[in-house]
């Protein structure tokens, strides 16, 4: 908790601070992974807000409410509570509604108290999963912000829209810039499209109708965007885009995550032996930020605007302090080999994690084969066997089609210009850097995948740190184990082979 800056006087003065005092900030997306880390440094940092909406559906059996009330019960809040009592997420507050949904799907009564209140929006709603099908995709991220911004305009009190978007979706550009873009569609065509025909009938149109974009996920981004430069003109409205997002980097815990999508999911299949290759150049820099630098940004960037009145489009990326750092796609799978082999292991392995990275898609194909889906089909057969429910098979096939959506980005050098996010930075006063973090000053990449190794096991695994000790003896054997059984097919390869062959 060191590193959490702490409200004394000389803080409270900084502009970012003042410019959310007595705020009433409306949030989409709040129950996602950058809504809830956002809605805790608000809370944490800038005290004097009024109050945070968050507009959040009724689920499997909860209301919104006890769907909010069950995140701000969850460890990522802890710290806000424990520093300045457990009241203050009473300024968080439920809204029932449905971004996807006609109207949002808010009652009247809801949909006045927020136009009558709401000053600051971060419309962040949207699913993660690249392979969605197309008429839910649109519907929620591209009717949903069409819907978000007849609502803005509803707001009596507005000063910023913030519509937090990707860096990715613009792909046909060899270098992303912080501007508008032509959209890849009409984005009012394809709402009307999808809301007239099914899943079955547009999954025939889908690829035609994204023309250059790869998938689904990046197409309703872009033509989300266009709905939003369409409007500012009309409104106050900035884009923010960030690149792939981590676990947080600082505060208020470090390596936190609250789910298995994108790279926490690779990390921790890959460090339970579960995928053990893949199709990716070695020499690829990620572009990529901690969940915490991306919430700071988007408070910044948000308060900067409106003080300025000239920033708007962001690509809050980190290519070139990636790339200083030479954090490759190789670096990063050999820090990852080393921290689970000798500093902190998973106390549940299916087998001994060594997996490699492939520039031959014949040999990553032979590698998943022989040592994912084979092991996996013989697991779930002696699990079927002693009568419990076989599921490796189930998972290989997820990870397989994760390979197909993961490839196109760890095959690719991407390459992203971010002037503006850096002009916001340098205007930056020393408390308000110290308190909301955007530069890379300080990371250390192997203590930062040893956090969210640790936090993995925590928060994700529920696995005790008292284990790890145990964890990493369990390791050496089935180093020992691997090496082995590798022999042994080796050996007996060959020895078929040279039968064959010979006879």
């Amino acid at each position: 908790m060191s590193d959490i800056p702490v409200n004394n006087e000389n803080l409270l003065t900084n502009r970012i601070v003042d410019f959310f005092a007595k705020r009433t900030i409306l949030v989409t997306g709040g129950s996602g992974f950058v809504g809830k880390v956002l809605i805790e440094k608000l809370l944490r940092s800038c005290t004097s807000l009024e109050k945070i909406y968050v507009i959040i559906r009724p689920r499997k059996g909860k209301t919104a409410e006890e769907r909010l009330q069950t995140i701000l019960n969850g460890s990522l809040f802890n710290c806000v509570k424990e520093r300045f009592g457990p009241d203050i997420v009473k300024k968080v507050q439920a809204v029932p509604g449905d971004v996807s949904a006609p109207d949002l799907g808010l009652s009247f009564g809801n949909r006045r108290k927020l136009a009558e209140e709401t000053e600051i929006i971060y419309h962040s709603a949207a699913t993660v999963k690249f392979d969605e099908p197309l008429k839910s995709t649109v519907l929620l991220k591209v009717r949903g912000t069409k819907l978000m911004l007849e609502l803005a305009k509803e707001c009596k009190k507005l000063m910023v829209f913030s519509y937090i978007s990707t860096v990715y979706c613009h792909e046909d550009q060899d270098i992303v810039f912080e501007k508008i873009y032509t959209p890849p569609a009409d984005p009012h065509q394809i709402i009307v499209l999808c809301e007239w025909l099914d899943d079955e009938s547009l999954s025939f149109l889908t690829k035609r109708l994204r023309g250059l974009s790869v998938n689904n996920y990046t197409f309703s981004k872009a033509l989300a965007e266009t709905l939003v430069a369409e409007e500012m003109d009309n409104l106050p409205v900035i884009i923010q885009r960030p690149s792939a997002i981590l676990p947080i980097w600082k505060e208020p815990i470090p390596g936190w995550t609250d789910n298995v999508n994108g790279p926490a999911g690779v990390f921790i299949g890959a460090a339970k032996g579960v995928i053990r290759t893949m199709y990716a150049r070695p020499d690829i820099f990620i572009d990529c930020l901690p969940v915490d630098v991306v919430a700071n940004a988007l408070i910044v960037s948000t308060a900067f605007y409106y003080i300025y009145k000239k920033l708007r489009i962001f690509n809050l990326t980190a290519s070139e302090e990636t790339e200083r750092m030479g954090v490759t796609t190789e670096k990063v799978l050999e820090m990852g080999k080393d921290i689970i082999n000798n500093k902190v292991a998973f106390n549940t392995v299916l087998w001994y994690p060594n997996g490699s990275l492939k520039q031959c898609r014949i040999h990553h194909y032979f590698d998943f084969f022989f040592f994912q889906l084979v092991p996996a089909l013989l697991v779930d057969a002696i699990l079927f066997i002693i009568g419990s429910r076989p599921f490796l098979f189930k998972i290989q096939k997820r990870i397989w089609r994760g390979y197909e959506i993961l490839e196109y980005y760890v095959n690719r050098r991407w390459y992203f210009d971010n002037q503006l996010s850096k002009t916001a930075r340098n205007l930056l006063e020393p408390a308000e850097k110290k308190m909301f973090k955007v530069d890379p000053e300080g990371f250390d990449s192997y203590d930062y995948f040893i956090q969210c190794t640790l936090a993995c096991r925590r928060y994700i695994m529920k696995e005790p740190d008292e284990d790890i000790p145990a964890a990493l003896r369990r390791m050496k054997m089935l180093r020992y184990l691997d090496i082995l059984c590798k022999t042994i097919f080796i050996v007996g390869l060959f020895y078929y082979l040279s039968k064959w062959v010979l006879g």
